[in-house]
């Protein structure tokens, strides 16, 4: 059992992006003691490429909060600037970099990560868009005592969520936000007052959140209706799905980041990749269809697909590759 501390507690805060945010929006209004942030370098973003802190940093030094940014935490003076803040826990929401053993050992209480799905389903990076893409009917948010593996460490406390034919990566994203601070004060305050014990991990069902690269952003027609419609929704709003399509009269195809679709119950004989309406219906694997409702082309800005189809038709029979 950890041993009995009163709030607030004193702890370090390590997060990037948005989805980190909300809890350390709430952990301060829990009245803890944010002794640091530690937060990804900045990074050129823009047109400008001019360099620009993470949600988390920027929140964090809007509200006076140390903000430190290493690029590692292995060599020993970043462990021991670490250790000096004499903390009572360290909460982590998506940071970045792998905390070693002596970061890991340095709070009193250790570390508590709150981590995007339910454990053991999809350890690693990119747990919302992998759980929507491989079609899952739920997700949560899980608070995890940390240690050496890869998100293996026991579950303190959990919070669930339903997937549906509607979500997109954008939408569950934000619902877990919310849950993971409505969680992590909760998951806090019964480990410092030992009302919540740890439970082991199970390994079945594990799997691997591998981190999206470019293979996993093209449409594979040939997939069966139901695994394009979570492929696109899973990838929304970034990085996006994407076709080739080539316009009428040009010889080029050009990307068409596909955002939003639903299926279709229309079963249909045509290849695999046709558009078989007026509407963007198009055909899948096994005779099924998915109708595409939001897209965008280079350069473009986000369309549904009645206002897209406005301004450059894509004729039944034209085929997405």
């Amino acid at each position: 059992m950890p041993d009995e501390v009163t709030h607030p507690l004193r702890l370090a805060f390590m997060g990037s992006p948005d989805i980190a945010v909300s809890v350390l929006e709430a952990l301060i209004a829990a009245g803890h003691d944010i002794a640091c942030v530690y937060s990804q370098p900045p990074r050129p973003a823009g047109r400008g490429k001019k360099l620009t802190p993470t949600p988390v940093h920027a929140y964090a030094e809007a509200r006076g909060i140390e903000v430190r940014t290493p690029k590692s935490l292995k060599k020993p003076p970043e462990q021991e600037a670490f250790a000096a803040l004499d903390l009572d826990v360290a909460v982590v929401v998506a940071y970045g970099l792998i905390l070693p053993q002596a970061i890991l050992d340095a709070p009193r209480l250790g570390c508590l990560n709150m981590h995007a799905s339910i454990l053991p389903r999809w350890r690693g990076a990119a747990p919302i868009q992998r759980a929507i893409m491989a079609g899952d009917s739920e997700t949560g948010v899980d608070a995890m005592m940390m240690e050496a593996g890869l998100d293996t460490g026991p579950v303190l406390a959990s919070a669930r969520t339903p997937i549906t034919g509607e979500d997109t990566a954008g939408s569950v994203h934000d619902r877990l936000a919310a849950l993971a601070a409505e969680l992590a004060p909760r998951a806090l305050a019964g480990l410092a007052d030992g009302s919540l014990s740890p439970v082991p991990q199970t390994e079945v069902g594990m799997t691997y959140a591998a981190k999206l690269g470019p293979d996993d952003q093209r449409v594979d027609w040939a997939r069966p209706a139901r695994d394009v419609d979570c492929h696109i929704r899973g990838l929304s709003p970034f990085p996006g799905a994407w076709c080739l399509w080539t316009p009428p009269g040009k010889d080029e195809p050009v990307r068409l980041k596909l955002l939003m679709s639903r299926r279709s119950g229309r079963e249909t004989s045509a290849p695999a990749g046709m558009v078989l309406d007026d509407n963007l219906l198009v055909a899948c694997g096994d005779g099924s269809a998915v109708r595409i409702l939001r897209l965008q082309k280079p350069g473009g800005k986000p369309m549904d697909a009645d206002q897209f189809l406005k301004g450059q038709a894509i004729a039944p029979d034209t085929v997405l590759a």
